[in-house]
């Protein structure tokens, strides 16, 4: 596992985030933004992003809404549903930034939203603010 330094000088590991996309082009986009700061791993659809998770347990999952074999509002659901992952912050990855999408997505437990096309700033600072850091 990789380590950052602290203000104060000490090491502390680096947080794990998942990135679950079917998109090989949203995923490299995610990892540009968050790979100098995050250990990062990666899933392709909301099934095995929730297998990944339960083995992983990342500190963050950025979950993709519109997937093949599991959406992520279900992928959501279901990993609220597990004790391993229940209080795990969820960024829901969408195109979509209407009223209606983003209460169906806070209903099923996300943390919070990012749209797309992806603003790497917005993210990292999305991030930041669901890790705490």
């Amino acid at each position: 596992m990789s380590a950052e330094t602290d203000r104060g000088g000490a090491t502390m590991p680096r947080k794990k985030i998942l990135l679950v996309d079917d998109s090989p082009t949203i995923l490299r986009i995610e990892q540009m933004a968050l790979s100098k700061h995050y250990d990062l791993i990666t899933a392709n659809d909301g099934g095995q992003g929730i297998e990944v998770a339960l083995e992983q347990r990342p500190d963050l999952i950025l979950l993709d809404v519109v997937m093949p074999h599991m959406n992520g509002f279900d992928a959501c659901q279901q990993l609220r549903a597990d004790e391993t992952t229940r209080s795990t912050p969820i960024l829901l990855v969408t195109s979509r930034s209407d009223v209606a999408h983003m209460e169906q997505g806070f209903r099923c437990g996300c943390s919070d939203f990012v749209t797309k096309p992806i603003d790497t700033m917005e993210l990292l600072e999305k991030v930041r603010n669901c890790l705490g850091d």
